[in-house]
């Protein structure tokens, strides 16, 4: 079976569900929520699949499950979709020649040798500063400043690039995880059973919670898995800065959808199955392809999908619970209804849910009509 761009394109027009109406403009503050400290995950739980699973009905009705029921909450013919990018040890700690230590989180390679980080102090990491790794194997010179503390810097080193980070570099762990960890454990558990292509500085962390089992079970149950890839850079977790959502504009991040992919996707669709996103970086990825024509190879995306969006390929989502006032909350609220995702993380406080990257996941549909 074969399927062009246009058709693919043309039958999700057909088939693709509405998104939650909104009356009203939104503001960043429309999605602050209180949370209890101690609900943060601080650790993963001992096996993956029995994290706790929160699921979301199109009218916005809930129900409580563990992650290993996932299988028996789809029906058969529906497509999960996962992004596949890996995660590479991204964080570097290094010294100044002045003796201060300095931590360089790599962004984007640039061209070469030369790459945009995220310093920290950046302030006092000025133009032609540099920065020795381990016993000098790796040193870093600054050559431009940009905004917010980002930096470009060119690395000399000898040997493999790869090989280099992967000696001296530390998993980017979010900085809400405050316990230290071992850093061979991190690395294999931060990271999902079917990672393939490195490139991510986070992990998509909805598919921390996946198994063989789960998807053994995925398989019995009739439903297909599909992959994308989407290399999880900067501009999936920078900070909103501005109240007025229009106003913030999304980084650049780079994905690809493979061409059987995007056929599978189409046949699930025309037979009445549902494409169910597995995290918010699979959902940009499968509606930026849309509106891009289901172009083959690498492309670029700084989609920020809010409230209103018309949704063209993706009708589940399975996510995990994100920070107050972050794009990933927008997003989810798109899809899912902005009253009926507030009610969903309210709910998921009272009964005491883990969330962020590794807690707790949900499971949600398109909020139907007359659903918020």
């Amino acid at each position: 079976m074969s399927f062009d761009a246009v058709d693919v394109v043309d039958a999700f027009k057909n088939l693709a569900p509405e998104a939650s109406v909104v009356t009203a403009p939104l503001s960043l503050s429309d999605f602050d929520y209180d949370l209890p400290e101690e609900l943060i995950a601080q650790e993963p739980l001992a096996e993956r699949d029995r994290s706790r699973l929160l699921h979301l009905r199109g009218d916005g009705s809930l129900a409580h499950h563990v992650f290993a029921d996932l299988p028996s909450l789809l029906a058969p013919g529906d497509l999960v979709v996962v992004n596949d990018s890996r995660v590479f040890p991204a964080r570097l700690l290094g010294r100044k020649s002045s003796g201060g230590a300095v931590e360089l989180l790599l962004l984007e390679r640039l061209e070469g040798r030369l790459w945009r980080v995220l310093a920290r102090p950046g302030k006092k990491l000025r133009l032609g500063a540099t920065i020795a790794f381990g016993g000098g194997e790796l040193e870093a010179e600054v050559v431009a400043v940009e905004d917010e503390g980002r930096k470009l810097v060119r690395f000399s080193f000898e040997g493999e690039w790869n090989d280099v980070v992967d000696a001296l570099g530390r998993t980017p762990l979010p900085p809400y995880i405050e316990a230290s960890r071992d850093e061979a454990a991190t690395r294999a558990r931060y990271q999902t059973v079917y990672a393939r292509e490195r490139g991510s500085i986070a992990a998509p962390t909805a598919g921390l919670h996946f198994t063989e089992g789960v998807f053994r079970g995925l398989e019995a149950r009739g439903l297909g898995v599909a992959h994308v890839t989407l290399h999880v850079g900067y501009a999936t977790f920078e900070p909103v800065r501005a109240e007025d959502l229009s106003r913030h504009r999304m980084g650049v991040e780079r994905y690809r959808i493979p061409g059987e992919t995007a056929e599978r996707i189409e046949a699930a669709r025309a037979a009445g199955g549902r494409v169910v996103a597995i995290g918010t970086t699979t959902v940009r990825a499968l509606e930026s392809a849309a509106l891009d024509g289901f172009a083959p190879g690498w492309r670029e995306t700084a989609l920020f999908i809010t409230p209103g969006f018309r949704f063209r390929v993706v009708s589940g989502l399975l996510t995990n619970f994100h920070l107050p006032k972050s794009t990933l909350l927008v997003l989810v609220s798109a899809l899912g209804g902005v009253e009926n995702v507030r009610r969903a993380y309210g709910e998921a406080v009272v009964e005491r849910y883990r969330f962020y990257s590794f807690g707790d996941a949900m499971l949600l549909y398109p909020a139907l009509h007359g659903a918020t």
